[in-house]
């Protein structure tokens, strides 16, 4: 079980050292995101260990760029970069119905956070749930087949203890009747990611898909914070923050991706390399709201409703 886990790491480990010792040879894994931040130390290291890594990137300059440079440093020739927009359903069915064979290791890193100001997609979504929790959704969904072809696949979604800040407001969840707020959004999509790693998770046992939820931390140099606007206010708790190095973020992604110390454990919830528990007061820990069972089915039906799935 996930809360029976004693795993000998902690909040200053990094990916490399998750990854020391971890052969992935004939593993094919996809970093959605990986064009920068934790999702291009995340391929790094699953490169590292002899997998094959395709970076699944909106820029493909960029992530050609950070692919040569990742072969470079590994001696891995097998990194490639395929287009996906998270935004774009037929971008993400041009990504899924491309894909042929298994698939061991999907990374759901990508994201965007806390928009100033409210941003919808042309179908009315609200941007940050749309491109965090739909975009990652759609594709995981697109993934299943390949997925379950690996007998043993792992998915590994990117969430944030910013989820804290809200539940999925079902009632209204794209702020039609509501004032927007750039961090609750935030917050409902973050939410929103661990419920769909626990529905996922329930669903997809039979198909030997394990599926769990991660916080990277506080990373600085990631370029997450470039739509935040940095108030006086939030420039004080920037200074007082103790912010990780982009290694040491991607540690605990890198750990449910690929170590074997994790290999039974489905639905969790990790953050500094380790299990998390429930937790109404500690912000670290995994809000209630997050854990609900409930919830989570609720959340898939409307996911496939929205997307027409």
């Amino acid at each position: 079980m996930a809360d029976q886990l004693d795993l000998p790491f902690d909040k200053d480990t990094t990916a490399e050292e998750v990854i020391a010792g971890v052969d992935l040879t004939d593993r094919r894994a996809i970093v959605t995101g990986a064009s920068s931040g934790l999702g291009a130390e995340t391929a790094r290291a699953l490169a590292s260990a002899g997998a094959e890594v395709t970076l699944a990137v909106r820029n493909t300059e960029t992530g050609n760029k950070v692919a040569q440079d990742i072969t470079a440093s590994t001696g891995n020739a097998g990194v490639h970069v395929v287009h996906l927009d998270l935004d774009d359903r037929t971008s993400i069915d041009a990504f899924t119905g491309g894909w042929r064979g298994p698939l061991h290791i999907l990374v759901n890193n990508a994201g965007i956070m806390a928009l100033p100001e409210l941003t919808r997609t042309p179908q009315g979504w609200e941007q940050q749930f749309a491109t965090n929790h739909l975009g990652h959704f759609a594709l995981t969904r697109g993934l299943h087949g390949a997925l379950a072809a690996a007998d043993g696949a792992r998915v590994v979604v990117v969430s944030s203890a910013t989820h804290h800040a809200s539940s999925v407001v079902f009632e209204d969840i794209h702020y039609r009747n509501r004032p927007y707020d750039p961090w609750q959004a935030y917050g409902q999509s973050k939410t929103a990611n661990i419920l769909f790693a626990i529905e996922a998770a329930k669903r997809w046992a039979a198909d030997g898909i394990a599926v769990n939820a991660i916080e990277p931390g506080a990373i600085y140099d990631t370029g997450l914070l470039r739509h935040v606007e940095i108030t006086p206010e939030l420039q004080q708790i920037v200074d007082a923050t103790p912010w990780k190095s982009v290694q040491q973020g991607a540690a605990t992604q890198v750990l449910l991706a690929a170590s074997p110390l994790v290999e039974a454990v489905s639905g969790g919830y990790f953050a500094d390399s380790n299990v998390i528990e429930r937790s109404e007061t500690n912000p670290n820990g995994l809000a209630p709201h997050a854990a609900d069972a409930e919830a989570a089915a609720r959340l898939w039906k409307i996911s496939e409703e929205l997307l027409d799935l």
